[in-house]
């Protein structure tokens, strides 16, 4: 788990390879999408939660003047049943 805080009027890039499987939620004010093609998405309060993996946001912005944070939720990698049986034969 990660927390992002973003000041007012920061804005932190989002890289999706990066992000795969990340779940995020505002804890802390406002934070604003910002869609692949630059433009404007919609703005996220308190306690909303968002997919970042295939939703096209390319950046997460901070519309305030207070400091807002996010938590990011992602899977932890780990070994597959089928990797843990090929290690235990082979």
């Amino acid at each position: 788990m990660r927390t992002i805080a973003l000041r007012g009027g920061a804005r932190f890039a989002v890289v999706a390879a990066e992000w795969h499987d990340a779940f995020a939620v505002v804890t802390r004010g406002r934070v604003q999408l910002e869609l692949r093609d630059g433009g404007p998405g919609p703005v996220l309060g308190r306690d909303a939660g968002f997919w970042l993996r295939g939703t096209g946001v390319r950046a997460l912005r901070n519309p305030g003047r207070r400091t807002a944070t996010v938590r990011i939720v992602t899977r932890t990698p780990e070994t597959s049943p089928m990797e843990e049986r090929h290690d235990q034969h082979g």
